[in-house]
């Protein structure tokens, strides 16, 4: 029996090894899947013939040229140069510390043009218009707004004297802005000085406000739905923002009603306990020396983890007093708009890491041992990580500071929001996580090659190579593709590479946990797999859409994504429902004398029930407050939607890979080094939920919700501007997370950091080819 559980597989009573499951449980999942991704292909292949046209060449009513569809594709690939989608946003995506720059360009483009036809029409200025001259008025604007004056035969956007007049106006716009770190949110002075650039970018801004405002061929509103919400520029929400909102809350109670009928049911779903046995625990086991070699991973996890926070903290004091950090001039050498790459980057970088070495982990625990020259592969993959991660930080820093002229795409900053690290570092991580996939497999043969164990290994496998296959869409573009077509590819990355199939690869390395401590079935935990994935995969694909309701996608965009991204929040209630089991499993049991045995892995499991306590708040109910359409319509970059991106990043995916990080800790350590470690495990575990719960409740929702009302009020451009931004009750709420990112950094961070790091250093000292127990 112990070297059954040494090999991974652990003890069956007899009535569950007779048992198999049912061909439908695999079936059901590939059907889901294939269901999906013809979908999410069909919407994402449309983005291509439904996305705003580009000119060849934007002309006034007098004929003269304004500019041409090379200054826009020119623009934008200044906007890239300069990581200006690190600074503001473009339709809503993008970063918090500047504007929104398509809202601010057509809300001043509308005022401008009103203060022009008020001019020509009554020889007043506009703010002295009578109320019934002024209505008159900005109705003129709304319909020269709305008009589409663009020639799909010929390539040419004609434009009112306005607009003309507006447009050869921005570039001292544009100088005012960048000249100090106050006005920008915390840019370097003068950041883009050239006039040519300039006017470039000029061109870039100008077509995005003009794709938010020119009504779509045949319909009644703009190639964004009518983004961003403008009243004075003709920008109200749409019929179909409403109605499919609407239906996709049938959806929601729907999909609910059907996945708890069935939990009522079958009372065997969920994390059901092994029948009979008494406490969660691995014996007999040995450490290999692979599994030793991935605690320099998690030391390097701990350490980016506290560089991240660090940098965020920095971030965050830009968005609270973006002209000095106490008195030192930050933005002169890390500007806010680097940090925040950085920041965005270092949490991709430690979650991952943390995963690629958990499995890692796992897998020679599943396997049985290492292949000969495990070890040896594990330490060139540690090289290489450490390659790209230091490399491409250095590369964006570089990139941004204009040191790569020819070469920053390559080496330096893409410009892309979370996909930041240059090309040539997305190629080699690209091929880091191959090497990785494959050292997996060959750590995973032997419990291939075993009947009992080889389906948990099959669906290891499947979770694995798609971590790989399914990050290879982020070459699928480059500096100068359209905007809407790189948004669409771009989160194929940022939610279905991260919230589908790392969600599936989390499902399936916690069954594995739980397996390998014995607390469940071998028949459990490849059920719950399949029916993780079932009910992840039904509206994660197609609900990746709720992210294009707003960059160039038609209606069938928003009708299918909004119904099926309320199917997210289906499997996050579930939850609810594993939570005592979770509570259960983790407490001490007692053996066969009655005595009360503790249990050895109890931090891992509280991790675990942090995840799932994270996943239904930061996933479930933060997200879904921000996907429905019509919500997104006013929130989509906005605080909320930091909200809900800590919780939910840093709640889930964050506390496993911390949770990995104890789970290897504990197999590995002894118990007189254990006994010292836990300590900083406990404190780090409260520092890290308490400071994340205080950051939510007393910062990010409350300032959140407070922008929300600015954008029902004034406008989305006025809450995206310097004018509630730089409010004092907006720097408050900033400044007010400073006790939750003081929690969480010094009680969370760095406890565990000492931990991670204090593991590593032990390990070093155990002599070559010992095996001590695990526990």
């Amino acid at each position: 029996m112990l070297n059954e559980i040494a090999s991974g597989a652990a003890p069956l009573s007899a009535s569950h090894t007779t048992e198999s499951l049912s061909p439908w449980w695999r079936r059901a999942a590939l059907i889901t899947m294939a269901f999906g991704f013809a979908v999410l292909i069909l919407l994402t292949t449309k983005v291509y013939t439904d996305a705003p046209p580009i000119p060849d060449q934007v002309i006034s009513s007098t004929g003269a040229v304004v500019f041409t569809g090379k200054n826009i594709s020119d623009g934008q690939l200044v906007f890239l140069k300069y990581a200006l989608m690190d600074n503001g946003s473009i339709w809503g995506h993008g970063a918090l510390l500047g504007p929104d720059f398509s809202a601010e360009y057509l809300h001043t483009l509308a005022l401008h043009s009103a203060t022009s036809i008020a001019q020509q029409i009554y020889d007043t200025p506009l703010e002295q218009l009578a109320p019934a001259q002024r209505a008159m008025v900005e109705a003129e604007v709304r319909t020269a707004l709305k008009d589409n004056r663009y020639d799909p035969q010929t390539r040419v956007l004609t434009v009112g004297p306005a607009y003309e007049a507006w447009f050869q106006s921005r570039p001292s716009v544009w100088i005012e802005y960048f000249s100090s770190p106050v006005k920008n949110g915390g840019l370097s002075a003068k950041t883009i000085s050239d006039p040519v650039e300039l006017r470039q970018l000029s061109a870039f801004v100008a077509w995005t406000a003009w794709a938010s405002s020119a009504n779509r061929p045949g319909t009644t509103h703009s190639y964004t739905n009518n983004f961003p919400y403008d009243p004075v520029a003709g920008n109200t929400p749409t019929a179909n923002a409403l109605l499919w909102s609407a239906l996709s809350l049938i959806f929601l109670l729907g999909g609910t009603a059907a996945v708890l009928l069935a939990f009522g049911k079958f009372d065997y779903l969920g994390w059901k306990a092994r029948p009979g046995y008494l406490h969660p625990k691995i014996l007999g086991a040995q450490v290999t020396p692979g599994q030793r070699a991935t605690l320099k991973y998690f030391a390097l996890v701990a350490l980016l983890l506290l560089a991240q926070t660090l940098v965020g903290g920095a971030v965050a004091h830009y968005r609270a007093d973006p002209g000095t950090f106490y008195g030192f001039d930050l933005a002169a050498w890390f500007p806010s708009n680097l940090l925040r790459t950085w920041h965005l980057q270092l949490a991709i970088f430690w979650i991952a890491t943390s995963y690629v070495a958990g499995a890692l982990f796992l897998a020679a625990t599943l396997g049985g041992g290492d292949p000969a020259g495990q070890k040896k592969g594990i330490d060139a993959l540690f090289l290489g990580l450490v390659v790209v991660v230091v490399g491409s930080l250095l590369g964006e820093w570089a990139g941004m500071r204009q040191l790569l002229p020819d070469l920053w795409f390559w080496f330096g900053h893409q410009g892309w929001e979370y996909l930041e690290l240059g090309r040539a570092w997305q190629i080699l991580l690209a091929v880091a996580l191959l090497f990785w996939f494959g050292l997996l497999v060959r750590a995973l043969l032997p419990a291939w090659r075993d009947p009992e164990r080889r389906e948990i290994a099959g669906l290891f496998m499947c979770a694995a190579v798609a971590i790989p296959v399914f990050y290879l869409p982020a070459m699928f573009f480059n500096g100068t593709t359209h905007f809407s077509i790189v948004d669409a590819w771009r989160f194929w990355i940022i939610h279905l590479w991260v919230e589908g199939f790392f969600e599936f690869f989390v499902t399936v390395m916690v069954a594995i946990i739980f397996l390998q401590f014995g607390v469940v079935t071998r028949l459990t935990a490849t059920r719950v797999i399949y029916l993780d994935a079932i009910l992840y995969f039904a509206g994660g694909f197609i609900g990746t859409g709720h992210h294009w309701y707003w960059t160039g996608q038609t209606s069938l965009n928003m009708a299918l994504s909004a119904l099926f991204s309320a199917l997210e929040v289906v499997p996050l209630t579930l939850i609810t429902l594993d939570a005592w089991d979770f509570v259960r499993l983790s407490r001490p049991g007692s053996d066969s004398t009655r005595e009360r045995v503790e249990v050895p892995h109890k931090w891992t499991f509280y991790f675990l029930m942090a995840v799932g306590f994270w996943n239904f708040v930061g996933a479930g109910i933060m997200g879904f407050l921000i996907n429905l359409p019509i919500v997104s319509y006013f929130e989509t970059g906005t605080l909320l939607t930091i909200n809900h991106g800590h919780a939910a990043m840093m709640g889930v995916f964050g506390m496993l890979g911390i949770a990995l990080i104890v789970f290897a800790i504990r197999q590995t350590a002894d118990e007189a080094l254990w006994r010292t470690l836990e300590k900083y495990i406990w404190v780090g575990f409260w520092g890290l939920n308490v400071g994340l719960l205080m950051m939510v409740v007393f910062s990010l929702f409350p300032a959140g919700v407070l922008q929300l009302m600015d954008v029902l009020d004034n406008g989305y451009w006025h809450a995206r501007s310097l004018a509630y931004t730089g409010s004092d009750l907006a720097r408050l709420l900033e400044w007010s997370r400073m006790p939750g990112d003081t929690v969480f950094i010094v009680f969370g961070v760095i406890p565990i950091a000492i931990a991670a790091v204090r593991a590593y250093l032990a390990a070093r000292k155990t002599p070559r080819g010992a095996g001590a127990p695990i526990l």
